[in-house]
């Protein structure tokens, strides 16, 4: 059974393993290994792995005491993370962690998020009614990384068939 929660200090290098994965294995349909080598080029420090994430509001999912996903929100409604285990792909790891992210935001006043999304992301961040804002390369030592930023206008709901209106990125 999946438990969606708080991050605990204690799963910090999980998260730091599953990020370096996520883009070094999960990111390979879309990325080559040059992009990978250049937007992570080796597995982060858990220290300061914990330090970039102290500020922020990180939720994980745990499967049978495995960490298996996690997504970290920012103060000013960015999503900055949002990684799970290649092998949980696909199980609705990353649907429940967003939700868990959204509703976290909505009680807390926030009505708009923002992310930087990754090519293998975007499909997931459409499905969920976010809205490309506009491209965002990254170019990382000399190597161009395919993304785009996004956002979801929490007020507006998510879509449930082609035919229903959009609601406009502000």
């Amino acid at each position: 059974m999946r438990e969606v929660r708080p991050c605990r200090p204690d799963d910090l290098p999980q998260l730091a393993t599953i990020f370096w994965r996520g883009v070094h294995e999960g990111a390979a349909p879309r990325y080559t290994p040059a992009q990978r080598r250049a937007w992570l080029p080796a597995p982060p420090a858990p220290e300061a792995f914990a330090k970039r994430l102290s500020d922020q509001t990180v939720f994980v999912a745990e499967e049978a005491g495995t960490v298996t996903g996690f997504m970290t929100l920012r103060a000013d409604g960015t999503l900055d993370l949002a990684y799970v285990l290649p092998e949980v792909r696909g199980s609705g790891t990353a649907d429940a962690l967003l939700a868990m992210l959204e509703n976290a935001a909505l009680a807390r006043g926030t009505t708009r998020l923002t992310t930087r999304a990754s090519a293998m992301a975007q499909p997931f961040f459409a499905r969920h009614g976010w809205q490309v804002v506009a491209p965002a390369p990254q170019l990382r030592d000399g190597v161009t990384i395919p993304a785009a930023d996004m956002a979801r206008d929490l007020n507006c709901p998510v879509l449930t068939s082609a035919s229903e209106i959009l609601c406009a990125p502000s």
